[in-house]
């Protein structure tokens, strides 16, 4: 059973906690089960990796590792800074996510 999150896929986030604090990135992934998301160019690990297909020389890559959604604040679409995000029923009843700090929807 998967539970709603306030972040979704493609949203941009800004990183409060950790390494990266003050960082912005785009999600790539949301893992629902563990409360953790993928963030482009956030959270670099390396990993040793044998050659392969997709990598001939192997070596060391780096990779985007799961950050926890509670680091995480969705950037205001109209402010530009990071919001909390509320959940609202819109003019055709359909349930929508808004940016507190603006009041906008979040598409």
């Amino acid at each position: 059973m998967s539970k709603k999150l306030h972040i979704k896929k493609g949203d941009t986030v800004f990183v409060n906690a950790g390494d990266d604090r003050g960082k912005t990135g785009r999600v790539l992934e949301v893992i629902t089960e563990k409360n953790r998301a993928i963030v482009e160019g956030i959270n670099l690990v390396s990993k040793h990796t044998k050659p392969n297909a997709k990598h001939p020389q192997g070596g060391i890559i780096k990779q985007e590792a799961p950050i926890h959604v509670s680091n995480l604040q969705v950037i205001d679409p109209v402010k530009g800074g990071p919001t909390k995000i509320g959940r609202r029923l819109n003019d055709n009843n359909k349930l929508v996510r808004y940016a507190k700090k603006s009041g906008e929807e979040i598409k």
